[in-house]
C-alpha cells in the first residue's frame, strides 16, 4: 500500500499512474469534491485534515510501504506532518511537487511571507486583488482593512466555509469573487479591469495553478505583482517527475504482492 496526500489535480493524475503501474494506493484529501474525482478514477480515498499522529496511525493500519506527499506547494503544515509521520513509522517519504516558474522573476516583487505581501501591497496601491485563497485571508484583513482608501478584493473557491470566513473578517460581498478555476488570461484581465486593480498578490503555485495566466494578465495591464515564494522545507527526496516517482516505488511492487 502507498499512502499519499493528494491535494491537486496533478496529484490525481499521479495517483492514477501509480494505480495503473500496479500499486495499491490510498489517497488522503481535504474536500469531498477532491475525493469524488479520485474515486471516479478508481482510487480509494479518505477525507479530512490529519495530524502527524493521525497519519502515522493510518500508515501502521494499512501497512503502508511508502508515503508520497503530493499536497499543494503551499500546504506547508501538511508536508511537515507527513515528513514526521513517515520518519516515525520508518518508511520512505517522497515529495512530488510541480515545478516552479521563474521566467517572471525580474518583473515581479518576491516576498517570503503573507504578512510581507500584505504590507507591501498596502504601500503600492489602492485596489488590491488577492489570488491567495481563504486560508491566510485573516493576515491580509488585519494589515489592509485599517488602511484608508485601500480596497481588498478576494478571489476564492465558492465554498460555504469561505463565505462564512469572509463575513467573520468583515469582507464586504462586493469585494468577493467566488469562482472555481482554472482562470484564463482573458478572464483575469477582465477581473483586474472590473475592480480597477493596482496590485495583484499571488503565490508561486506553478503551471497547474494557472500562474502564467494570472501574472501575464497583470503585467500586460501594467499592474504591480507581489509574488509569495514557496515555503522552504527540507523535503529530502523531491521531484516534479511522475516517472521518477514510479521509479522510486518500483522496488516496492514485489513487497506488495
Amino acid at each position: 500500500m502507498i499512502f499519499m496526500l493528494a491535494g491537486t489535480s496533478d496529484a490525481k493524475e499521479l495517483a492514477e499512474e501509480m494505480k495503473k503501474n500496479g500499486h495499491n494506493v490510498l489517497a488522503s484529501v481535504v474536500t469531498d469534491e477532491a475525493a469524488n474525482k479520485l474515486e471516479e478514477a478508481g482510487v480509494p480515498t479518505r477525507v479530512g485534515r490529519l495530524s502527524a499522529a493521525d497519519m502515522a496511525g493510518i500508515l501502521r493500519e494499512t501497512n503502508a510501504r511508502a508515503f508520497v506527499d503530493a499536497s499543494h506547494p503551499f500546504a506547508e503544515e501538511a508536508s511537515r506532518q507527513a515528513i514526521q509521520a513517515a520518519q516515525e513509522v520508518t518508511i520512505p517519504y517522497i515529495r512530488y511537487e510541480r515545478s516552479s516558474i521563474t521566467s517572471y522573476d525580474d518583473k515581479v516583487t518576491k516576498v517570503k511571507t503573507y504578512e510581507d505581501a500584505a504590507r507591501l501591497a498596502g504601500e503600492k496601491g489602492n485596489s488590491i486583488f488577492l489570488t491567495t485563497g481563504s486560508k491566510t485571508l485573516a493576515t491580509f484583513t488585519r494589515v489592509l482593512q485599517p488602511l484608508e482608501n485601500v480596497r481588498m478584493v478576494c478571489r476564492m473557491l465558492p465554498r460555504i466555509e469561505n463565505m462564512e470566513k469572509c463575513k467573520e473578517l468583515g469582507v464586504a460581498q462586493e469585494d468577493i469573487v467566488a469562482m472555481q478555476g482554472p482562470f484564463s488570461k482573458e478572464l483575469n484581465t477582465a477581473l483586474y479591469r472590473q475592480f480597477k486593480t493596482d496590485v495583484v498578490v499571488t503565490k508561486e503555485s506553478g503551471k497547474q495553478g494557472s500562474f502564467d495566466e494570472k501574472v501575464t494578465a497583470a503585467l500586460e495591464l501594467g499592474l504591480e505583482v507581489i509574488l509569495i515564494k514557496r515555503p522552504d522545507i527540507a523535503y529530502g527526496m523531491v521531484t516534479d517527475s511522475p516517472e521518477e516517482i514510479l521509479r522510486q516505488l518500483q522496488p516496492l511492487l514485489k513487497e506488495e504482492k
